[in-house]
């Protein structure tokens, strides 16, 4: 954690986070997103679990390089796996990302696929 931009992301990502805050009803969607690969979770801040999970590390997205398509692919396996949990309503976290680009794509297919927020 050493960069300039990675302690501004996370500077943001900590002022995001004043008012974002995941309960049991309505579950906080959080992404993560490095170079190679992007991460989303539904967490439950409450309780302090994580209820559903989906990253492009996973077998079938692994040899994808990154792009807007391979996020949209996250977001909609992580809506799917959230339904599965019986969840259709989460605040979404874009983690100090600007919502473009990945980030953007994983949320608009995630609300394609049912979720809301």
């Amino acid at each position: 954690m050493s960069g300039v931009r990675t302690r501004a992301r996370i500077r943001r990502h900590r002022r995001v986070r004043k008012r974002v805050r995941g309960s049991a009803s309505r579950p906080r969607l959080a992404v993560f997103r490095s170079n190679r690969y992007i991460y989303a979770q539904v967490i439950d801040d409450d309780a302090g679990r994580t209820l559903a999970a989906a990253s492009s590390q996973e077998e079938q997205l692994r040899s994808a390089t990154l792009t807007a398509a391979t996020a949209a692919t996250v977001g909609t396996l992580i809506a799917a796996r959230a339904a599965a949990a019986g969840v259709t309503d989460v605040v979404f976290d874009r983690g100090g990302h600007p919502f473009h680009g990945r980030v953007k794509a994983l949320a608009d297919s995630a609300r394609e696929a049912g979720l809301e927020f």
